[in-house]
């Protein structure tokens, strides 16, 4: 009897064994998405909630429909936040894109002396702090005192009203765009690179394939996923921009440097967080469309349909 209740408990264990271990994983992953739940699903439900409705961040909220998307749809200011937004991403995006293909190109030459300087010296601009950086874009821009009109009053030119002017004003913050994130871009495409075999490039070069055929053959084909991934990420970036035009220009001037990203940073300082959940609601589903667009057309030509 004694064996028996012996050979009972050890064959309970034994039973209870595997299934503990297969809801081990579980519990281990399980803090994860209570956090996601709690910080990324719920508030993303809750802002879609509240698109629907007019609420000034106190009080009682009223259920509106989609007034607040009709009122978007409808304002002008808010389709010259997406031109503005639209123009810096044809002044950034596509230059970023052949600049940080070039860089790559470069620093992946074992033959270039400095290498590694260059490495930290394209990625340094990228960690440094924004604000830092827009307050030099400030003095560096100044229509007055600033070190790019004396450059141009040495040679006899004019001033420009780099943050002044609607003309110069959107170049100029895309210019602070650049120098902040193509060394971002650098590593991305220069990741790219490194995963091409170097057997590829070595029998073209028996073949007699000259460098430019090389690359426009090789390079740029392998590397479009790493392109869109880029294209996609930056894109992102572009509408999402804020602190740029907020810091550097504040939105001016005359509204030529609002971009989408300012503008629904405009309506929570109003308190009118109904129009602004809503805004942000379009803005993404505008960028998961634009993003669509960019990794259907840079897709490499085998994965095509």
């Amino acid at each position: 009897m004694t064996v028996s209740l012996a050979s009972g408990v050890r064959t309970r264990r034994r039973a209870r064994g595997p299934r503990t271990t297969r809801l081990s994983p579980y519990l281990f992953i399980a803090p994860f998405f209570v956090v996601f739940a709690a910080f990324g699903i719920y508030p993303l439900i809750y802002a879609l909630q509240l698109s629907f409705m007019r609420w000034r961040g106190a009080g009682a909220a009223h259920w509106v429909g989609a007034d607040n998307y009709l009122y978007l749809l409808t304002s002008p200011d808010f389709w010259a936040s997406l031109g503005n937004s639209a123009v810096m991403w044809l002044l950034i995006v596509p230059i970023q894109v052949v600049a940080g293909l070039g860089g790559a190109v470069l620093l992946a030459n074992a033959k270039l002396r400095l290498r590694g300087f260059f490495r930290v010296a394209f990625i340094a601009p990228f960690v440094t702090p924004l604000v830092a950086m827009a307050q030099v874009w400030i003095v560096v821009f100044d229509q007055d005192y600033g070190l790019i009109n004396y450059a141009l009053n040495l040679v006899g030119l004019p001033d420009v009203g780099w943050l002044t002017s609607t003309t110069w004003s959107k170049p100029t913050l895309a210019l602070l765009f650049l120098w902040k994130t193509t060394g971002f871009a650098i590593i991305i495409l220069l990741a790219g690179l490194q995963a091409v075999p170097g057997g590829v490039y070595e029998a073209a070069s028996l073949d007699g394939a000259s460098r430019w055929r090389q690359f426009w053959s090789i390079t740029v084909p392998l590397v479009r996923r790493s392109m869109a991934f880029l294209v996609v990420i930056q894109t992102l970036a572009v509408f999402q921009m804020f602190a740029e035009p907020f810091v550097v220009t504040e939105g001016g001037p005359y509204g030529s440097t609002t971009t989408a990203g300012l503008y629904l940073y405009d309506h929570i300082t109003a308190s009118d967080l109904g129009t602004g959940a809503a805004n942000s609601f379009l803005l993404v589903l505008l960028v998961f469309g634009l993003s669509l667009i960019s990794v259907r057309l840079l897709r490499p030509k085998d994965e095509v349909s």
